[in-house]
């Protein structure tokens, strides 16, 4: 097998930098910014949007902080994950019992006072 001459070389180091580096320049180049798409937005959606984002990034500060709780504790953090998981699972389920009993009562309660309201006339 013969040599392969230098051309030869510097042809595909051209060639591998050419696309190693122009493809992701080229990507970067063509992709819009943030802004650019929220521009683009017709004015309803760029209004929901506005008013989610405060929610959206509420939600994410308390996600960052529930890792870090998670990450003090030496269990791993995916078995912590699921041991809150079932805790607020738990306390979900009571709440919604509460929630239900509570209903319950009031509806008790409205009874009650129509009856007590009808036996007077």
């Amino acid at each position: 097998m013969a040599p392969v001459p230098t051309a030869t070389w510097v042809k595909m180091a051209v060639a591998g930098l050419g696309m190693c580096i122009g493809g992701p320049a080229l990507i970067y180049y063509v992709s819009p910014s943030e802004e650019e798409l929220f521009l683009r937005y017709n004015p309803e959606l760029q209004r929901r949007s506005l008013e989610a984002r405060k929610e959206r990034q509420e939600d994410f500060d308390a996600f960052v902080n529930r890792l870090k709780q998670y990450s003090k504790s030496d269990k791993p953090i995916w078995t912590e994950w699921e041991l809150d998981g079932q805790k607020r699972h738990e306390g979900g389920v009571q709440k919604m019992l509460a929630d239900r009993r509570a209903e319950t009562e009031a509806a008790e309660q409205r009874k009650a006072e129509i009856r007590a309201a009808s036996s007077r006339e």
